[in-house]
């Protein structure tokens, strides 16, 4: 079938395997680019397939020569209908994988289940015996709690006011302004029990007594922060409440891994074009801004580009893993410094419907966010006869 970009709102509906294969094969040729890493050589990633989740186990395998095991939910092909894109891009990385003799096997269901959890342990202790790093990036919007069966839904909500900013439909280009109405208890509630640290708590504690963490093991989950701009429906929002439990269970988890001397650690990442991302107002606007501003001083990065730096650079750089004074790695720490904030605040006052194509780069985050699909990657073939019908190998079924 030929197949091309279906959007509904922010969603794209269908996604390209070609375009999902030759954004990994990318990813592993950057990686490679820049030398090895002497990192982790046996890794488990949760929420492997797509954004930080998959740069991580592409700079795990393709830097450091590991063997991983990747688990995500993702929605597989049928005649007529494409995979979700975590699909294709995890049937890429498997071919890549065992392509250069790397070790890598996926399981796909939902992580948050106590049955995700002991099949991925079982195969753990069948294949590999121990894990010496964790990876935990789930991006979900919905967690049934595996102890009360309760389906939870988390929101992106400002405390305590309404919250009024511009954003950018990055569609058409379009800025107005919008309000979102404050949240209420149950909504932060039930958004940190979806995105906080609770669940990274139950693997960590399961796979610790079931003996498949190495001593030494170490295992990290991503946060952010961001700016002053975006604090009020971000940090200082419901999400933001949710970051803050997570950050918090890492002191937790560590103080567990004391047994082993393991370590547990929050990398807080830049502002990428993601698909969760994408839907939260005002973050397309703020990223189009910082996109120019940071390409312009050379030091923009995409998720292959963090997840790089932050393996090579702070984990596994030989010397102590630099940290802020909470306990958090800041692999943010170019988009946050005074010049490049400095000049966002600028152009945000100035951003309008009319200005944006000069003060901002709306084309590169459109590009971006299509290549979350697989579509405008260069050097595919999109006119040409195309199979949805991919299988995965290396799938546990």
């Amino acid at each position: 079938m030929i197949i091309e970009p279906r959007m509904r709102g922010f969603i794209c509906l269908t996604a390209h395997p070609q375009g999902c294969e030759q954004n990994v094969i990318n990813q592993i040729n950057y990686v490679k680019s820049k030398g090895a890493i002497n990192g982790a050589k046996k890794v488990l990633v949760i929420g492997a397939s797509t954004g930080f989740g998959l740069s991580s186990r592409v700079s795990a395998a393709f830097g450091s020569n590991a063997a991983t095991i990747g688990v995500f939910f993702e929605k597989a092909p049928s005649p007529g209908k494409t995979a979700s894109p975590g699909w294709y891009n995890s049937v890429a990385f498997q071919k890549q994988a065992q392509k250069a003799g790397l070790y890598a096997k996926s399981i796909n269901g939902d992580a948050f289940s106590n049955e995700i959890k002991k099949k991925t342990i079982d195969l753990i202790k069948a294949d590999l015996g121990q894990v010496d790093l964790v990876i935990y990036s789930l991006a979900s919007p919905v967690r049934t709690h595996p102890t009360t069966g309760v389906m939870h839904r988390s929101v992106l909500k400002p405390i305590g006011q309404t919250f009024s900013n511009k954003t950018v439909d990055f569609h058409t280009g379009v800025v107005t302004n919008i309000s979102i109405d404050p949240a209420t208890e149950d909504d932060i509630a039930n958004t940190v029990t979806v995105m906080g640290g609770e669940d990274w708590q139950m693997w960590m504690e399961q796979m610790l007594a079931a003996g498949v963490l190495s001593e030494g093991a170490m295992t990290i989950a991503y946060s952010y922060i961001g700016p002053g701009l975006t604090e009020a429906v971000y940090r200082k929002g419901t999400i933001g409440r949710a970051k803050d439990h997570l950050e918090a269970t890492a002191f937790t988890i560590a103080d567990k891994l004391k047994s082993i001397n393991g370590k547990a650690l929050v990398s807080v990442n830049k502002a990428l074009v993601t698909q969760a991302s994408s839907a939260i107002p005002v973050i397309p606007l703020y990223i189009s801004l910082l996109y120019k501003i940071m390409k312009a001083k050379g030091i923009h990065e995409g998720c292959i580009e963090q997840m790089q730096r932050l393996f090579a650079d702070r984990l596994y750089h030989g010397d102590a893993t630099p940290t802020d004074d909470k306990g958090r790695i800041r692999v943010d720490d170019w988009e946050m410094r005074d010049d490049v904030q400095s000049e966002v605040a600028k152009l945000w006052e100035q951003a309008t419907t009319e200005t944006l194509p000069a003060i901002g780069d709306l084309p590169g985050y459109k590009t971006d966010f299509l290549n979350l699909f697989g579509f405008a990657v260069a050097g595919v073939d999109y006119a040409a006869d195309t199979d949805e019908n991919v299988s995965m190998p290396g799938l546990v079924e």
